[in-house]
């Protein structure tokens, strides 16, 4: 199989064990060969994770019971009769949420033609996709699905079908996404929305600057939120400054929130103007989620949301993968550590903010609880070969996820080089299992 792609269950003696080279998922996977009973194990059972670094400095054992960390203490320090997962070596974060992606028309880049949305095709992407970024340490998922059209409900079918699979490995929400909800164009499409949320759509959503009444679609989408308790997710580029005036006048007050992404286009506004939209924002309580890895088929432009000027406007700002490998980002990889490495890198956040947008502020979108090493936080874990963030940002390769207090993916990358006279010499670390940092 392609490294890219999510690898079956291995036993004890598979390629975690042996040395091989090269890089593999295992979704499920026990996460070490002293815990090769853990990954059937739910919430109920206790898991140790020892000698994990923490981005503070200290080197903790962690012990994870019925979902949640129990306790954190020095290492060595816990005792548990119960499975171990040695993470010496490793820095150890809470786990990364994904609040913008496209399950649907995920990893359809290959194809021939257009998109086919029948349903099982749907659902095996979805899945696919969610493993994927599972991988990667995502252990939430917001998947925005389209509703109406050529779709009719099918898509959202096939994906609350994969959502229901995957229970208990990555928490899957689905946003409920019409292309056209005014005149009589929109007629059936507004019904269509009410029935996807009956169905199990717990957001609802779409893209108010292709239809034909901007405002209009903004209204009908808000409505149903406030009939039916939802939060609300929007795709607009922001470009426009009086129209995204508008929207957060509108959404302003609205419980339980109100998300846009990827407003691109605030980048491209003046500064002066962009200022203004981002104070409107703020005083809306509106969450952006920018995409800086790339776009998304909600939008036909490219470009990632000013994100330091929104911060500095008090704007919570999480980032997300869009497109993974569908005709709007044929190369996207939905990994969260990158999204945090290019705002880090490109858009000059510190590693710490870049890391939040991916984390805390993406399950806040997702209207999840707050996850910290700490006792009593939720077991919503990833960890990282490293010892310092910055590193884990630029070369986090190999990973291991917990969610509900269970090792759900691990991801194992070796790199090894020929003898060498030059690097010999000078004692340099292997990128492996055993030592360095990968």
């Amino acid at each position: 199989m392609p490294d890219s792609q999510p690898q079956p269950h291995h036993s004890a003696s598979g390629p975690f064990s042996s040395g091989s080279s090269g890089s593999s998922a295992s979704p499920g996977s026990s996460g070490s060969s002293s815990s090769s009973g853990s990954s059937g194990r739910g919430i109920g059972s206790e898991l140790l994770l020892c000698g994990a670094r923490l981005t503070d400095g200290r080197t903790v054992d962690v012990r994870l019971a019925d979902g949640r960390i129990e306790a954190v203490g020095t290492a060595g320090s816990l005792s548990a009769h119960t499975a171990r997962v040695d993470l010496a070596g490793h820095l150890l974060l809470p786990a990364p949420a994904e609040p913008h992606a496209h399950g649907d028309t995920a990893l359809s880049a290959d194809g021939e033609g257009p998109v086919s949305y029948e349903g099982q095709g749907v659902q095996r992407r979805t899945t696919e996709a969610a493993l994927l970024q599972l991988g990667h340490g995502a252990t939430a998922v917001r998947s925005h699905v389209r509703v109406g059209d050529v779709q009719g409900l099918g898509s959202m079918a096939a994906v609350l079908q994969a959502r229901r699979a995957l229970r208990g490995m990555v928490e899957l929400t689905v946003v409920a996404m019409p292309r056209v909800l005014t005149g009589l164009a929109g007629a059936d499409s507004l019904a269509m929305l009410r029935d996807a949320v009956k169905m199990g759509a717990s957001v609802v959503g779409g893209c108010p600057d292709l239809d034909p009444d901007p405002t209009g679609y903004v209204e009908a989408v808000l409505e149903v939120a406030s009939e039916q308790g939802c939060p609300v997710d929007l795709h607009t580029d922001g470009d426009d400054p009086a129209r995204l005036g508008r929207l957060a006048a509108m959404a302003g007050g609205l419980r339980p929130g109100v998300t846009l992404g990827p407003c691109g286009g605030l980048s491209r506004l003046p500064s002066e103007v962009a200022s203004r939209s981002a104070d409107r924002l703020a005083a809306a309580g509106v969450t952006v989620v920018c995409l800086p890895q790339g776009g998304c088929s909600g939008v036909d432009r490219r470009g990632t949301a000013p994100v330091r000027l929104l911060r500095a406007a008090g704007v919570r700002v999480a980032a997300g993968s869009g497109a993974l490998r569908d005709v709007s980002n044929p190369v996207g990889r939905g990994d969260p550590l990158e999204a945090a490495y290019l705002l880090a890198s490109r858009y000059g956040l510190r590693a710490a903010d870049a890391y939040d947008a991916v984390s805390s502020s993406a399950r806040a979108v997702l209207g999840l609880p707050e996850v910290r090493v700490e006792a009593g936080f939720p077991a919503e874990l990833l960890a990282v070969r490293g010892d310092r963030l910055d590193g884990a940002l630029s070369l986090a390769y190999s990973r291991i996820v917990v969610h509900r207090g269970r090792v759900v993916a691990r991801t194992s990358a070796v790199r090894e080089y020929c003898n060498s006279a030059a690097a010999l010499p000078l004692d340099l670390p292997r990128q492996g299992r055993t030592g360095g940092s990968s």
